[in-house]
This record gives C-alpha cells, sequence and structure tokens, in this order.
C-alpha cells in the first residue's frame, strides 16, 4: 500500500513519549490527541511500528472519519468506507471496540453491530455475495468516537503490544510493560546508569531496562494480526523490520539493573520472565525488603511500582512501606526516586516533596508518576591526548 494514516493508542498522558518514539522512527506525525497518536506511514511502517514502537497499545490503518449523530448517520457513514480496499471476500471482519467519548451515540454493543451492518452491505454489493463465510484472515475493526466525529481504524496489531511475549507468569497487580517503557523514558536513565527496583514484583521494570538498554526491540518474539494480509502488507516488509530488529540488538552491553522483592517466589517469576526475554545475564534478582534498599555507588535510580493499597485492607500497610522507601533513599547520596503510584499520602510518607508529579491513567484508575530528582554526574573526563586522534 502507499501512504496510509496510522494511528498508535496509547496511555492517557504520555502521547508525549509515543510522538517522540514515532518521529525517532522516522514517520511525520499527523495529530496528537487525548490517549493516541496518528501518523504517515507505508506498509513497511506498519511492520516496523508494531515491532519497535514500546509505549504503544497497537497500530490502526486509519479506513475513514466521519460526523454521526444518529445511527442512520453511523450505518451510512461506515457503508460508505471503501472496505474492499482492506478486507477479501473470505476476510472475517467485526468491529473489536467501540469507545465514545461526549458523544450522542454511547452504546458500544449498538455501535458496534451497526457497523458491521454497513460493513456487510457495502462488502455484499462489491463481491456480489449474499452472505460470507468469513473462513479467511482475521480483520478487526476498532472506532473511536469523540463529539460525534467517528473515527475508524483496522487492526494490524491483534492482542495489545504491551504483550511482548516474555510475561508468562505475573504479580498481583503487575505494571503493563508499554507503561513501564514509558515511565523509563520519561527519566534520563540510561544503560550506563545504576537502576533499581525494590518492588521488583514479575520483574517489568528490570526486564524493560535491560531491553531498551540491549535495543531490543519489544515486538521481536511475537506475531501480528497483519501478517497475515498479504494483499496489503508484503512478508518482505515483515522480514525487512524483523532482520532491522535483530541487527540493532546488542546483549554484551554492561548493566547495573537490579530487582528485589520481599517474595521468594516473585523473585523467581522475575527471573523466568527476563530469560524468556532474553536478557537474564544482564540483571541480579534478588529477594530484599525495601528496609535493606542500599547501593554502594552514587548516581543511581530507583524505578518502582510500589503497592497503592486498592483493596481498603491492604491501605494499613501502605504508610510503613513508603516511609520504609523515603528513609532508605534518604541514604542514597545523590540518588533519583521516581515511582508510580493512587496512593495519596505518598510524598507525606516518604518524606519529601516530590520535584515533579505527572498524571497518568492506568486503565481508568487515576496515577501519579513522581518524581524526585537527584543531581546529574559530573561528566567523565576524556582521557589525556584523546581529543583529535582519528
Amino acid at each position: 500500500m502507499s501512504k496510509m494514516e496510522l494511528i498508535a493508542p496509547c496511555h492517557f498522558g504520555l502521547e508525549a513519549v509515543l510522538k517522540r518514539e514515532i518521529a525517532d522512527l522516522g514517520y511525520e506525525i499527523l495529530e496528537v490527541e487525548d490517549g493516541r497518536v496518528t501518523f504517515a506511514g507505508d506498509e513497511e511502517a506498519v511492520c516496523r511500528a508494531n515491532l519497535f514502537l514500546r509505549t504503544a497499545e497497537r497500530v490502526l490503518i486509519k479506513t475513514g472519519s466521519f460526523h454521526a449523530e444518529t445511527f442512520e448517520e453511523l450505518f451510512q457513514g461506515t457503508r460508505n468506507i471503501a472496505w474492499e480496499d482492506y478486507i477479501p471476500a473470505d476476510g472475517k471482519f467485526w468491529v473489536a471496540k467501540a469507545a465514545s467519548v461526549k458523544s450522542k451515540l454511547f452504546s458500544p454493543s449498538d455501535i458496534q453491530s451497526i457497523m458491521k451492518k454497513a460493513m456487510v452491505e457495502r462488502l455484499k454489493d462489491v463481491y456480489k455475495v449474499s452472505w460470507f463465510a468469513e473462513d479467511g484472515a482475521p480483520f478487526p475493526v476498532r472506532v473511536f468516537l469523540k463529539k460525534d466525529e467517528v473515527t475508524v481504524g483496522l487492526d494490524t496489531t491483534g492482542e495489545s503490544l504491551h504483550k511482548r511475549g516474555y510475561r508468562k507468569l505475573t504479580a498481583k497487580a503487575p505494571i503493563a510493560e508499554n507503561l513501564a517503557a514509558a515511565l523509563l523514558m520519561l527519566t534520563p536513565w540510561r544503560a550506563d546508569r545504576i537502576l533499581v527496583d525494590p518492588f521488583c514484583g514479575s520483574g517489568t521494570f528490570p526486564i524493560e531496562a535491560a531491553m531498551l538498554a540491549a535495543h531490543m526491540a519489544p515486538g521481536m518474539n511475537r506475531e501480528f494480526t497483519a501478517e497475515e494480509w498479504g494483499h496489503l502488507i508484503s512478508r518482505k516488509s515483515w522480514y525487512r523490520a524483523s532482520d532491522e530488529a535483530q541487527d540493532l540488538v546488542d546483549t554484551s552491553v554492561a548493566t547495573d539493573i537490579q530487582g528485589y522483592d520481599i517474595d521468594d517466589s516473585m523473585v523467581s517469576i522475575a527471573r523466568e520472565n527476563a530469560r524468556l526475554a532474553g536478557v537474564e545475564h544482564m540483571i541480579h534478582f534478588q529477594r530484599r525488603p525495601v528496609s535493606e534498599l542500599s547501593h554502594p555507588k552514587k548516581y543511581g535510580f530507583i524505578i518502582t511500582n510500589p503497592p497503592y493499597g486498592e483493596r481498603l485492607e491492604d491501605k494499613r500497610d501502605l504508610p510503613p512501606i513508603y516511609r520504609a522507601l523515603g528513609e532508605r533513599f534518604s541514604r542514597l547520596d545523590s540518588w533519583s526516586l521516581y515511582l508510580i503510584t493512587s496512593y495519596e499520602n505518598a510524598e507525606a510518607d516518604i518524606g519529601r516533596k516530590a520535584d515533579k508529579n505527572r498524571k497518568i491513567y492506568n486503565g481508568m484508575m487515576k496515577t501519579y508518576f513522581y518524581q524526585f530528582q537527584g543531581p546529574k554526574p559530573p561528566r567523565r573526563e576524556r582521557p589525556e591526548g584523546s581529543a583529535g586522534q582519528g
């Protein structure tokens, strides 16, 4: 396919991180809205975006947009989209998800059913058939309604991009892989700096950090729905993107990434997930309570997802946990602390006001990314006489 509009949804509050990622891949940003970024790309962009984007939820091909305040307008608007340009006669097609904000049409199930009928009517006329076997490749459709403006996209991804394929076992309240990657990218942490997660659970922060350090594309070890769309996206495009991803990987990079948890079984789970991700040799996991958090070196980073206490009975346990974190952090000379939580007394219990905090929606839950910034390390001096040598 030639140039098309592609839509990448993301967590609310992280649009700027995703925008930077897409621009770094070399694609033109067309629009940034709450929870999604639209950009221009060709068939290769579909493959590269799915493989390389760390912070997106999925990649959609925009098939159309129109205004609709009634179900009749929704039907006609959907029917006017050239579905035959995308879906072959044997394609299995359905409206996988409908989301509506500040619009007159708000029932997801009604929106889905009316749009499916409109697609069937259009394709019946084009393919001159009375019914569809739908036994070919899958073509899931997603639709967003905002202030009665309808945006329709074909989902090239399938299972959400946060499913990298390495996390077979999880903690009770794991952070999504793409959210963890986005939060890491919001910090100044780099591969040559120390990183410690004292509440590592199933290991998501340390594993995503190691993958970043090793330039490992997050989609390397999984499949995508659009791989079955040979008439739209050639196998060569997928092979080229995959080869590019393989060529970039460098797991020999030296790192100091550590993950601690108070639960022995979680430490074992984290180690296994890191093994599946191919980065187990880059991370040191250990059973250790937050009260024993320490490190001999300076200028490190604590990046973590501590307990939130979503259940009322758990909230009683939170003050001592956050106080212990604050106390240990205060002893780490020149370190920085970054944490995501919905716990409202986090700063008070840590004993310090955050330098910055950022509101981020983790699903429907409002959380804050608190940033306690330490000093920058001194610049490393070059060895004498190294300047100007070729």
